[in-house]
């Protein structure tokens, strides 16, 4: 048996969380002593493996409970099919670490490393990585939306469209080296083209675009990736979207008021 401090040793997660969850019932403690402690079995260590393996997927908790309290669960076909998951996570993460590799080489001189190769471990499993955390930010239209879209290129035109991102991003940091300001007439032009690029996957409100200038340099996996490309491209990146969306609010409320002064003036 183990008690809440074990388990929580044994987990890596806080002795708050266990509380939390046996006050939702997703993972009660199989007995509590008379002095009222909390104390766990080999079969509540399994089920809290399974919480663990579903919230690393993604799942809410409410989600993790229906399926672990489910008649049809079967924690052997369960396991199967997170090592598969998993599986492909490693594959991906090989990707990843031999990407950082060729870039500190070519960081260091040892290989002329060309850079289009600094994107190429950021492909489509990255992007339905991030239409996870779309889904919960804009809602499931905007990101099925996105989905049908890029299902309906084909793989030449997916290549073309990531090439033009990563043409954009690069363009960014050239300007930024350049002594551009981020609100130069250069930089807005950039961004005006990264504004394009979005249309490719769905069409963006002002709130969408300024919500993805200033996850760039807040989110740590986009911040991870512009470092790559320059040091303070995540703060110079957002700051020039985020000028961007100022003008393009300033228009559009100077149209809402032109129009508003016409219905006026013909009334």
């Amino acid at each position: 048996m183990y008690t809440v401090k074990q388990l929580s040793d044994l987990a890596e997660i806080s002795v708050r969380t266990l509380h939390y969850y046996d006050e939702i019932a997703l993972l009660r403690p199989t007995e509590v002593g008379t002095n009222g402690y909390r104390y766990y079995d080999d079969a509540a260590l399994l089920r809290l493996q399974q919480i663990l393996f579903y919230r690393e997927l993604g799942l809410e908790l409410m989600q993790i409970k229906e399926i672990l309290d489910s008649p049809d669960f079967d924690l052997l076909t369960a396991l199967r099919s997170h090592r598969e998951v998993l599986q492909k996570k490693i594959s991906r993460l090989q990707k990843l670490v031999s990407t950082v590799d060729s870039t500190i080489m070519h960081l260091v001189g040892e290989v002329d490393m060309s850079k289009k190769r600094l994107f190429e471990a950021f492909s489509e499993e990255k992007q339905k990585h991030y239409e996870r955390l779309a889904r919960l930010q804009y809602g499931p239209d905007k990101v099925n939306e996105s989905v049908k879209r890029w299902g309906s290129y084909t793989q030449e035109q997916k290549e073309a469209i990531q090439e033009e991102g990563s043409q954009v991003y690069r363009d960014m940091v050239e300007a930024m080296k350049a002594g551009q300001t981020s609100d130069s007439a250069e930089v807005q032009t950039i961004v005006q083209r990264w504004h394009d690029h979005i249309n490719y996957f769905y069409e963006p409100t002002l709130e969408i675009l300024r919500g993805l200038g200033e996850g760039y340099s807040a989110h740590p996996d986009f911040i991870a990736f512009f470092e790559k490309l320059h040091p303070e491209l995540p703060s110079y990146l957002s700051a020039a979207i985020a000028h961007y969306v100022d003008e393009l609010e300033n228009i559009e409320l100077a149209r809402m008021i032109a129009e508003d002064k016409a219905d006026a003036a013909s009334s």
